[in-house]
């Protein structure tokens, strides 16, 4: 009698949302934009997406350079170069059903070059409402907009 085991990675049923970030207009550099998963606790739990390729800046970016920079695990959600004011970037980031309307938050931190840095330059809770609205920001983010993609 032969016995087999199978082993199945079942992944967790996500949704995709386009995300779009205008930028207030400031001068200077182009802005670095983390948007990171937030778990209820108030503790990061996954970088969601990153605006910006020069890992030479990362550590500007204090708060999540304190969760990423430990781990230093590889960033599968990095793309393109940093946006600068006025501008604006449409991306499409993927959030696990299970994460909506269950008390997680999803946090935008932006840092420019020789400038200020805003730990929540925009931070809402994961419900479905807000995944389907826009969210003025507080430092170079003047506005997020999301919807189902």
């Amino acid at each position: 009698m032969a016995v087999v085991f199978v082993s199945f990675n079942i992944k967790p049923e996500s949704k995709k949302y386009k995300c779009m970030v205008q930028l207030t207009n400031y001068s200077g550099e182009g802005a670095y934009i983390v948007i990171s998963l937030i778990n209820p606790k108030g503790n990061y739990e996954k970088t969601l997406y990153v605006q910006g390729d020069d890992a030479e800046w990362y550590h500007t970016v204090t708060e999540w350079w304190k969760f990423h920079g430990k781990k230093r695990s590889n960033i599968d959600a990095i793309t393109g170069a940093t946006i600068s004011g006025g501008e604006r970037s449409i991306n499409v980031i993927e959030i696990e059903d299970s994460k909506i309307n269950s008390g997680y938050s999803i946090r935008f931190e932006t840092a420019v070059e020789d400038q200020q840095y805003h730990t929540k330059d925009v931070e809402f809770e994961l419900t479905s409402a807000n995944l389907n609205s826009k969210k003025d920001g507080k430092g170079y983010i003047r506005y997020v907009r999301m919807m189902p993609n």
